[in-house]
C-alpha cells in the first residue's frame, strides 16, 4: 500500500526497566525478570547487562544462574507491568489514533500524514521517545518504514533507546544483508528448511521463486517472500476481542501423579470459566497444551455440541483429553495449559437446564462473587490443597 508511513516502537527490556523505576538501586545490575532460579521457569525479560553474558527471554532460570551467578532474578509482577503499559499506551495515543498493541510493551502506529503536524514523523517519534521516558522513566525504540514488516526490524535493529527511519523506496537494501532469521515468522524449523536450501540472508530469501518457497514452506513460504522483498500490505488494527482464554503452569518437578495434574487442571479450569463468565462469553472448543520432560509440548483439543462457561464443564473435557495423552506417552509432565476458544455469546435458556445444570451455574456465580470480593484463593476445593507451590499464568 504505497504512501503509507508505519511506525513501530518498542519497550526496552520492560519488565526489567519498570522493576529498575521503582527500585533504582537495580540500575545498571544484571537483572531477570522471571522467577528465583531455584524454582522452575525461564527469562521474561533480562537487563543489558545480563544479556552481556548470554542470558535471553525464554532461557531456563537454571541456565541463566549458571551463565550470570551475580545476576538478581526478580520474580516480577504483572499488575505493576500491565499499569505502566496503560501510561505507555495513553501517550502513544495522543500521537495517533491508529494504533494496534502487540502485547503490553509495544505497537504500531499508522502516523501517514503526521509530519503536518509535527514537523516530521521523526520529530514526532522523538518526542513520543522523551514523554516516555520523563513520564514513565523508560527507554523506548522505533522503527519507522512504510510497512509493517520493515518497520518492526528497524525498531529491533535501534536497540536500545535507537530511533531508525528507512526512507521508502530502500526497503529491499536495508533488509538484505541482514539474516533471514531476522525476518518475523522464521522460527527454527522454518530456519532449518531455508538455510537447507542454501539461504543465509534476507537478500538470498528475497531472490528465491515465490514457488519453491511454497513448495518447502506452504503459505509461510509466499508470506516470507514478500517480507523479504520489503511487501507488507497489513494495516495497522485496533485490537479486537480476544479469541481464546487460557491458563498453563510449569511443575517445580516433572511429575506424572495423576491427582496432581488434575488438581492443577482444575484450578485453571476455574480461573478460565470465571474469565468466561466475566465477559459474557460461552466456548466451543477446549485445549490441553502439556510440556514434558524432554521439552516437547503438544497440545490436543475437542469442539463441543453447545457453548460450555462452567468449571465443571471445561475440566471434564480437559480431563479427557489428558487421560488419552498420558496413555500415549510415558514421559513425565513439566507444563500443563488448559484452554477454550470459539467463542460465542453466553446465551441462557435455563428453564431448558438440567437441575444439576443450574446448580453449577449458582455455584459458580456464588464462587466468583466471593472471589470478586476477597481474591481468588478466598475459595478452594478439598483437590487443591497441594498446589501451595504452583503459580497459574494467563
Amino acid at each position: 500500500m504505497a504512501g503509507r508511513t508505519i511506525m513501530h516502537i518498542d519497550l526496552d527490556s520492560f519488565f526489567v526497566s519498570v522493576e529498575q523505576v521503582l527500585n533504582p538501586e537495580l540500575k545498571g545490575k544484571p537483572v531477570v525478570v522471571g522467577g528465583k532460579p531455584d524454582r522452575r521457569g525461564v527469562v521474561a525479560t533480562a537487563s543489558y547487562e545480563a544479556r552481556a553474558f548470554g542470558l535471553h527471554s525464554g532461557m531456563p532460570l537454571a541456565t541463566a544462574v549458571r551463565l550470570c551467578p551475580e545476576a538478581i532474578f526478580i520474580e516480577g509482577n504483572f499488575a505493576r507491568y500491565r499499569e505502566f503499559s496503560r501510561k505507555f499506551m495513553a501517550i502513544i495515543n495522543e500521537f495517533s489514533p491508529s494504533i494496534e498493541p502487540m502485547g503490553l510493551d509495544e505497537a504500531y502506529l499508522d502516523v501517514t500524514g503526521f509530519e503536518s503536524i509535527h514537523g516530521s514523523i521523526r520529530q514526532m517519534a522523538d518526542r513520543m521517545k522523551q514523554r516516555i521516558r520523563s513520564e514513565l522513566g523508560l527507554c523506548a525504540s522505533v522503527g519507522i518504514a512504510n510497512c509493517k514488516v520493515v518497520a518492526k526490524i528497524a525498531s529491533e535493529l535501534s536497540k536500545p533507546d535507537g530511533l531508525l527511519e528507512v526512507t521508502p523506496g530502500e526497503e529491499k537494501d536495508f533488509l538484505a544483508p541482514l539474516p533471514v532469521e531476522k525476518l518475523p515468522g522464521v522460527g527454527k524449523q522454518t530456519l532449518k528448511i531455508i538455510k537447507g536450501l542454501g539461504v543465509y540472508t534476507v537478500g538470498g530469501l528475497s531472490r528465491m521463486s515465490p514457488r519453491a518457497l511454497k513448495t518447502h514452506l506452504g503459505s509461510a513460504g509466499e508470506m516470507l517472500y514478500r517480507f523479504a522483498n520489503g511487501i507488507d500490505d497489513r494495516q495497522v488494527l485496533p485490537p479486537g476481542e480476544a479469541k481464546s482464554i487460557s491458563r498453563e503452569s510449569t511443575f517445580g518437578e516433572d511429575t506424572r501423579d495423576l491427582s496432581y495434574l488434575e488438581a492443577t487442571l482444575w484450578v485453571q479450569s476455574e480461573k478460565v470459566g470465571a474469565d468466561l463468565r466475566k465477559k459474557g462469553k460461552q466456548a466451543k472448543c477446549v485445549t490441553l497444551k502439556l510440556r514434558y520432560a524432554d521439552f516437547s509440548t503438544i497440545t490436543r483439543s475437542r469442539t463441543l455440541n453447545e457453548g460450555v462457561d462452567t468449571d465443571r464443564a471445561i475440566f471434564e473435557t480437559g480431563i479427557g483429553l489428558l487421560e488419552r495423552a498420558l496413555a500415549k506417552e510415558k514421559q513425565a509432565v513439566r507444563l500443563i495449559g488448559i484452554g477454550v476458544s470459539k467463542l460465542v455469546e453466553a446465551s441462557r435458556q435455563t428453564m431448558l437446564f438440567a437441575p444439576s445444570d443450574r446448580k453449577l451455574e449458582e455455584l459458580n456465580k456464588a464462587i466468583d462473587s466471593i472471589r470478586n470480593k476477597h481474591g481468588f484463593d478466598a475459595i478452594h476445593t478439598g483437590r487443591v490443597v497441594r498446589l501451595r507451590d504452583i503459580s497459574f499464568h494467563s
